[in-house]
């Protein structure tokens, strides 16, 4: 199919060599040039900016106020999508910037007066709004990126209050991996006849190797080590459940020789964008994240996604997995199942679409692959006491009944 932009933008597509437009783009931009509304289901990684970004900049006219509002849910997303807008824009003059919590308002005040375009994490919009640096009677298309994932996060009423505030006849752009029983209130709400657009999955999965290991608490770390050492990934984003356990991995893997860097909610945003910064230059081979990465973020060359804790769903999971086997390339998934993951990683097997296959370990690993590291060095609470049960519970998640003694 022929998409027709303006020279512009056409030039700026052309200078990245896109080898093809992806079904999202090819089905929803057309639609969007069109004036409609549009909802548009496709998971992470398969073009939604350029979807949504390239027809939205055709239809703004430079320094005639805010007419455009992305909303986005994490403060690496909302950078992301702004430098993407501002790469298509580059032969325009159209003022295209970022705005998220974490840094001071006096900066992105003086930026709004003269931007066209913004894109905004809801909270920080709403402190704009109520300070009015933020007017938004010009705003001609809003734009909710990665709904689904606002609304895990809670910031339903914040979106609500924020598209409340808008013209009444703008055009709603809609895009998200899944469209939950929130999402579809928003879209009776808010949305004008919208126009229904979904795609599968942007993970290749003849490309796809996944893999799970059973591993009793106490030698988790060390057979992730092992995995480290045995796999030499490219580039590895292993995920954990919380921001403690991110800096702990990540303090220990650095101790084994590794470089490595943490990303989770709790840092600040320079150390934030350094560790992405890090990744996306390859001068860092690993980053340790909670499922603050899973999300939106695009990170090339990511040969393994590494689940130290397992993800609780299956849409979870899926997240995770979209790191990795992107734009024709292989990639390898490895979870670590240990006792404190059984009913998670249960939750995940429910989904029987997801090919994973169990790996086993070696019959004496301490011996044979790697030695022990101490209990102390995760700072977990959760290592069993009694290994012996442990293992009991490991065989029962594997439908095995206890041993009669």
């Amino acid at each position: 199919m022929t998409i027709h932009l303006l020279p512009e933008l056409q030039r700026s597509i052309n200078e990245r060599k896109f080898a093809s437009w992806t079904v999202i783009q090819e089905k929803t931009i057309p639609l969007i040039q069109e004036g409609k509304d549009v909802i548009g289901q496709s998971h992470t990684g398969s073009g939604k900016t350029a979807a949504f970004g390239l027809p939205l900049l055709e239809k703004i006219v430079p320094g005639q106020g805010l007419q455009a509002l992305v909303l986005v849910p994490t403060r690496e997303l909302c950078e992301q999508v702004t430098m993407e807008l501002q790469d298509f824009a580059k032969y325009t003059p159209l003022r295209i910037i970022a705005v998220y919590g974490g840094v001071g308002l006096e900066p992105q005040k003086k930026n709004l007066v003269h931007a066209d375009v913004v894109v905004a994490t809801p909270g920080r919009t709403l402190d704009h709004m109520h300070r009015k640096n933020m007017p938004l009677n010009k705003v001609r298309i809003a734009v909710l990126d990665e709904a689904d994932k606002m609304m895990e996060m809670g910031f339903i009423d914040d979106v609500r209050k924020i598209l409340s505030y808008l013209p009444k006849n703008r055009q709603t752009l809609l895009f998200s991996a899944t469209i939950p029983e929130e999402v579809r209130k928003l879209v009776q709400q808010f949305m004008q006849n919208p126009i229904f657009v979904k795609t599968t999955a942007h993970v290749e999965q003849e490309k796809l190797s996944q893999y799970y290991y059973m591993v009793d608490s106490q030698e988790k770390f060390s057979l992730l080590v092992h995995l480290l050492q045995y796999e030499r990934p490219g580039i590895a984003i292993i995920f954990c459940a919380t921001r403690r356990r991110v800096d702990a991995l990540a303090k220990n893997l650095s101790k084994q020789g590794f470089e490595v860097h943490a990303l989770h909610g709790g840092l600040s945003q320079s150390q934030r964008r350094h560790s992405l910064g890090k990744i996306r230059e390859q001068k860092a081979e690993i980053l340790v994240a909670s499922d603050v990465a899973s999300r939106g973020l695009d990170i090339q060359g990511v040969t393994h996604v590494i689940n130290y804790d397992s993800p609780r769903t299956a849409k979870d999971y899926v997240h995770r997995i979209g790191r990795t086997a992107r734009a024709g390339k292989e990639g390898k998934v490895i979870t670590l199942v240990a006792s404190e993951d059984y009913n998670d990683f249960a939750n995940v097997r429910q989904d029987k679409s997801l090919e994973m296959n169990a790996v086993q370990l070696p019959k004496d690993m301490r011996k044979v692959f790697f030695e022990r590291l101490s209990r102390n060095e995760m700072h977990s609470s959760k290592f069993p006491r009694d290994i012996r049960k442990d293992r009991w519970r490991r065989d029962r998640f594997q439908g095995r009944k206890r041993p009669v003694r």
